[in-house]
């Protein structure tokens, strides 16, 4: 069994406003994505990493690659303009691979995975062939639904599931190579195909496979605004 770590950093900044994609803004004297590269890189369940990054920053990236020493990181891998289309880039890039093959897909946006992160998925890839990882909420979760009246326009209160059945999901999602490829292939059939992550890709689409859930940490936070590069920096501090 092989496991893979890829870290997906196809984004372009857009979403944050920055002419800098977050995954190579500074962050306690280095950029984002090698903290997460030295994390898969050194754990010694990862056989080899590969990044997967837009085309306008390759060039940035191979540099970084070659400045560092990452033994395992043996791929760079052009992204595409949506990210399940890195993720299909990446399984492409390893088709083939033995079948036993595990994927790590992990967000470089999240760079303080840590290594127990690590442990607690490759150890459940060698009973599960697909595993996400989750803290659980400890704020109540509404789904809220959009109504249109005759004189107004807002948001409601549609249902209040239990706050012990929520988990908010993290990455490294990982699975089987076959089983990921197989997803992917059935959902690129269907014209309404969307996809916010990888997990939610294999539930729709291979129904008869159970996701296996490992607990994450909230340090493993994702860099969405400017100011959680402040909250991770502290982090790193403590």
């Amino acid at each position: 069994m092989k496991n893979v770590a890829v870290i997906l950093a196809g984004g372009t900044g857009k979403r944050m406003g920055s002419p800098i994609p977050k995954q190579f803004l500074p962050l306690s004297g280095r950029a984002v994505i090698e903290y997460s590269i030295d994390t898969f890189d050194q754990h010694p369940a990862i056989d080899e990493v590969a990044v997967v990054v837009h085309p306008d920053w390759r060039g940035k990236m191979e540099d970084m690659v070659a400045s560092h020493q990452w033994p395992k990181l043996t791929r760079v891998i052009d992204g595409g303009s949506e990210r399940y289309m890195s993720t299909l880039n990446a399984v492409m890039a390893y088709i083939d691979y033995p079948d036993d093959t595990n994927l790590l897909l992990h967000d470089a946006a999240r760079p303080l995975v840590s290594i127990e992160i690590v442990d607690r998925v490759t150890e459940a890839l060698r009973h599960h062939e697909a595993v996400g990882v989750a803290v659980p909420s400890t704020d109540t979760v509404w789904e809220v639904h959009p109504d249109i009246g005759e004189d107004y326009f807002g948001h409601f209160v549609a249902r209040i599931p239990e706050r012990r059945l929520m988990w908010r999901a993290q990455t490294p999602q990982a699975f089987r190579l076959p089983l990921i490829r197989d997803a992917y292939q059935r959902a690129l059939q269907d014209p309404h195909f969307t996809a916010t992550d990888d997990c939610g890709v294999v539930r729709k689409y291979m129904p008869g496979t159970k996701i296996y859930v490992v607990e994450g940490d909230e340090r493993n936070k994702k860099i969405t605004r400017t100011d959680d590069i402040a909250v991770l920096t502290n982090h790193i501090m403590q």
